[in-house]
């Protein structure tokens, strides 16, 4: 997705010649992944030294870890602790120095900063086509304060327009659970699929990092009240936890063409 460089770093133009004004220059062109940055660069300016914090996994969140990161480096933060919500972004705190804990030790977490897979006008989100929505609930449900990072492509209508609801289940029965979790949506045209590592069906079966497989629900209707959806699901034996995550955050930050929205609760 290319989208023009307008009001977030503003616009220049260009010097008088002759007694006619030059034309103005071409838009600059933000890619997809600029725009995740720049919300991520602007989520980190709510974190404050001392605090402890939950570090989000997938493109968006990786960037406001390594500037979190990059903000210790410089002394401007201190006395930083991090709490990843999958093995992944481990890997990245690590790398990069982040002093790291867990909920066990730290059950109370001031602020987490992450990306969703949609987002809708109520501030509900999907999350978990990255594969990490167990983790990302327990920490994300224990903040004080969740910063959600968008591009502006993640914003829909209602839960499930723009793809995949993930529901984490074990792997006892895994068809069982599917067929259920399928059949309780049928109203809403679902169709639930297993996910593998290459999105093929003959793939081998992707395996979250508690050990769990992953469905996957398709939606052709607005599945109507989020809480009944969500509550259906989870009474299903089987499930572990879904990618609906409602009344959870506290802000989300979208940059845009028009630049940088920020939505609060």
């Amino acid at each position: 997705m290319a989208i023009p460089r307008l009001s977030i770093f503003g616009s220049e133009m260009l010097p008088i010649e002759s007694g006619a004004m030059s034309p103005p220059p071409s838009p600059l062109i933000l890619t997809q992944d600029e725009l995740k940055k720049i919300a991520a660069y602007k989520a980190v300016e709510f974190v404050q030294s001392g605090m402890v914090l939950g570090l989000g996994t997938g493109s968006t969140a990786k960037h406001a870890v390594d500037r979190i990161a990059d903000l210790l480096h410089q002394g401007k933060l201190k006395n930083i602790i991090g709490i990843p919500t999958s093995k992944k972004t481990h890997q990245q705190a690590v790398s990069l120095g982040i002093p790291l804990s867990d909920l066990d030790s730290h059950p109370i977490v001031d602020l987490a900063i992450d990306g969703a897979d949609e987002v809708d006008s109520n501030l509900n989100l999907v999350k978990g086509r990255g594969g990490s929505l167990l983790r990302e609930k327990m920490i994300e449900s224990a903040c004080k304060k969740f910063i959600v990072i968008v591009d502006e492509s993640k914003l829909v209508p209602h839960v499930g327009a723009s793809g995949a609801m993930p529901v984490e289940i074990v792997p006892f029965c895994w068809k069982f659970t599917q067929d259920r979790l399928q059949s309780l949506f049928d109203y809403a045209g679902c169709v639930a699929k297993l996910r593998s590592n290459n999105g093929g069906e003959d793939g081998e079966i992707f395996v979250t990092d508690n050990g769990n497989y992953i469905v996957d629900l398709f939606f052709n209707k607005d599945v109507g009240d989020l809480k009944i959806a969500s509550d259906a699901i989870l009474r299903l034996a089987g499930v572990v936890e879904h990618g609906m995550f409602l009344d959870m955050a506290t802000t989300v930050i979208v940059a845009g063409e028009l630049g940088i929205t920020i939505k609060n609760k």
